[in-house]
């Protein structure tokens, strides 16, 4: 399986504001035997529990015009609004 990665970054400021990974200890031991999709809800969750830690309340997320599928789609899926 090819890892799962995502950050957040403060573009005004060029710096890492969080990030997670599927290797990152606690999403490792809750990925073993898991499917890549399942890994990116489990990498998504992460990110958006470090970044409600780090006092974010909001995420643009620019992907060039191109669909949002897949993987990713399950990733963000933690940053839906919630309105």
């Amino acid at each position: 399986m090819t890892n799962v990665y995502a950050q957040i970054i403060d573009d005004t400021k060029g710096v890492t504001l969080v990030a997670a990974s599927s290797l990152d200890e606690e999403v490792k031991k809750a990925a073993e035997g898991k499917k890549k999709t399942d890994v990116s809800k489990l990498v998504g969750a992460l990110v958006a529990k470090r970044a409600k830690e780090k006092g974010v309340t909001m995420v643009a997320f620019d992907r060039g015009g191109l669909n949002i599928t897949g993987e990713l789609k399950l990733l963000l899926k933690p940053f839906e609004s919630k309105d």
